[in-house]
């Protein structure tokens, strides 16, 4: 199946009428025929830093979840990271060209994606550090996909059409990432003494940047106030059910420690890193910085 623009590919549906993501080829503006007029009263800057924050945390968490791809524990479990990574990967290519379009500088989806320095992304830390080992990656894509999934659902009637749009769609992407950690977790959580052990200690080390999810940014602010997005710190009750419900069947412990503290009270969404960011921009962008004009 072919498309015209990435909007079609949103909104179409399979011959048996389960949607679909399609991106990466067959277009060059991913939003071309999406309505992508700013809501009235919306300051295009701020909005434009709204859709760097969603679009930093899935780009990242995307490529972190690359990093599995010949290394998984199966080949079946290495194709579903890397899909899933996929899914990621176009929700971030529409949210960084969202932003692009609406702060008027017209940069693309690369420039934002391989031409900013460390300092200038806004996404969670939790997305950035080391994936660990298999017990860990599932214990921390439990978390992002859950709490990503909390977000999209009242997203989906954001004010700004091409965030309803990608929200919309993204729920059913996540809802299965959500699906896919949670039987992960419950298999080795309530598995050998070792797989239990391992996977609790995947929660305890990435549980000092769950508080960051849920730690209102001024921007994220602002635009829950316009109509536009959504405030984290609402998303707490409905995380904490699903994560209590896992965690139960999977004979594990949600850990109670302590938050891991920013620089001045500042984060990620204020471009205020680990020292992990560093080696995986210089990772993932050391291609297009080397050839910027090159095509392929």
């Amino acid at each position: 199946m072919s498309f015209d623009n990435a909007y079609e590919a949103l909104t179409a549906a399979e011959p048996d009428g389960e949607s679909r993501w399609a991106f990466g080829t067959g277009f060059d503006d991913p939003l071309s025929g999406v309505d992508t007029t700013l809501p009235d009263g919306v300051d295009g800057a701020d909005l434009a830093r709204y859709c760097l924050m969603l679009g930093d945390d899935a780009l990242i968490t995307s490529h972190r979840l690359t990093e599995w791809v010949t290394c998984a524990p199966e080949l079946e479990d290495e194709l579903a990271l890397a899909n899933i990574a996929l899914d990621l990967l176009g929700q971030a290519r529409l949210l960084l060209t969202r932003a692009g379009q609406a702060d008027g500088t017209g940069r693309g989806e690369d420039e934002f994606a391989y031409f900013r320095d460390e300092r200038e992304f806004r996404n969670v830390r939790l997305a950035e550090v080391p994936h660990g080992d298999f017990g860990e990656t599932v214990a921390r894509l439990l978390v992002l996909s859950t709490w990503r999934l909390a977000l999209f659902g009242p997203l989906a009637e954001s004010r700004d059409p091409v965030l309803a749009a990608i929200a919309a769609k993204g729920r059913k992407e996540l809802a299965y990432h959500r699906e896919y950690a949670a039987d992960w977790i419950v298999r080795l959580g309530d598995g050998t003494e070792e797989s239990h052990a391992r996977v609790q200690h995947g929660f305890d080390a990435v549980w000092p940047l769950v508080g960051e999810l849920f730690t209102p940014h001024e921007t994220e602010r602002r635009m829950a106030e316009a109509g536009v997005g959504v405030d984290p710190a609402g998303l707490r009750p409905e995380f904490d059910a699903v994560l209590d419900q896992v965690c139960a069947a999977a004979t594990l412990q949600v850990p109670d420690l302590p938050a891991l503290p920013g620089v001045n009270d500042r984060a990620g969404r204020d471009g205020v890193h680990t020292e992990h960011l560093g080696y995986l921009l210089a990772e993932m962008q050391s291609l297009a910085r080397a050839h910027p004009e090159a095509t392929w």
